[in-house]
């Protein structure tokens, strides 16, 4: 952190996951699971199902009612306490979608038009995307700003959001000569923050991905799991001692990290335990540890879903407290701004 970041704000964490149905073990291990052990240290933890990003791209109603249930129950089944952490859903607290609109007068098109997920996205359609697909990074901002965050738990791949995030705040703090948002800092770290396919190396785990092979689903089968994994793509070559052996070997390579980041070890203590065998030795290990770190939560997650009223009154009663912390800052920059307050 800054100095600054340190001294004038206080410490807080906010992170989301878009309820876009099919979590896999790379929502757990890149998100879920560190999200869990953040709570409890020196920094508040607010987590949030960011409803508003999932409709950026049409939604059946229903479906989207259930993914954010879903999403909320992944959250608690994987560690994450409502009770120490502040955990809701985006469209229920307002702030978010007026602060948004605010730093929509800060954010420059050009900035919007650079982000490379809405390069992705739109394709050549940009000019039949709806309108948020290109303006939601600017939500982004104000999801973590709104809580004047000072750290972010992300991934490589979403470092460049967490840049626009920093460059509308130091520019809204330049602007109006004040310092109103931190310029938040990222949190990467852990050895399987971007875990790939297990058909591909060279590609993310995806729940978009045509072959349901390619992932780990949170609500598979312990026979699934199992399967799988028997079933990735790897080499005939033995584990080498250390990672540098695995410089070439994508397959390899994404299967360590993720033995590592369940074990909760390093890269290189798997490969001192596994240095010189095959997969036909590891695979069958990394099954079990699977199988034994993700069932429990499968099973958490469905006695959730069991019962969505109560998700619906974990998620309200998240969303109240998230409101406390977000309207005094929402009402302090809208002072900043030079817009008059008229009710009482």
């Amino acid at each position: 952190m800054t100095e600054t970041t340190k001294t004038r704000f206080k410490p807080r964490i906010f992170s989301g996951i878009q309820p876009s149905g099919g979590l896999t073990l790379g929502n757990y291990l890149g998100a879920l699971k560190r999200f869990a052990a953040l709570q409890g240290g020196e920094a508040e933890t607010i987590y949030c199902l960011v409803d508003l990003h999932a409709i950026t791209v049409w939604q059946d109603p229903e479906t989207l009612r259930r993914n954010i249930r879903e999403a909320a129950a992944a959250f608690m089944a994987a560690g994450v306490d409502p009770r120490q952490s502040v955990l809701f859903n985006q469209s229920q607290v307002s702030a978010h979608a007026e602060m948004a609109w605010l730093f929509n007068t800060v954010a420059r098109v050009g900035w919007m038009y650079r982000m490379t997920q809405f390069k992705d996205k739109a394709g050549k359609n940009t000019e039949n995307v709806s309108l948020g697909l290109l303006a939601y990074p600017a939500l982004m901002a104000a999801d973590i700003l709104t809580y004047q965050a000072t750290a972010v738990p992300v991934g490589e791949d979403q470092k460049q959001h967490l840049e626009l995030t920093r460059d509308i705040a130091a520019k809204f703090n330049h602007d109006y000569g004040v310092e109103q948002f931190p310029i938040t800092e990222p949190l990467i770290e852990g050895v399987a923050t971007r875990v790939m396919s297990l058909r591909d190396g060279s590609k993310k785990m995806s729940k978009s991905d045509p072959s349901d092979a390619s992932r780990i689903n949170l609500t598979d089968s312990a026979d699934a799991i199992a399967q799988k994994i028997r079933k990735a793509r790897t080499d005939a070559d033995p584990l080498p001692g250390s990672v540098d052996g695995l410089k070439d070997r994508p397959e390899a390579r994404n299967l360590v990290n993720i033995y590592a980041a369940l074990a909760d070890a390093t890269p290189d203590h798997v490969l001192s335990q596994f240095e010189g065998q095959g997969f036909g030795a590891f695979k069958p290990a990394l099954a079990e540890l699977a199988v034994a770190s993700l069932e429990p939560i499968t099973r958490r997650m469905n006695d959730y879903m069991a019962d969505p009223a109560e998700i619906d009154r974990i998620l309200g009663e998240g969303s109240v407290r998230a409101d406390e912390i977000a309207t005094p800052i929402l009402e302090r920059t809208k002072e900043i701004m030079g817009l008059l307050r008229t009710r009482p």
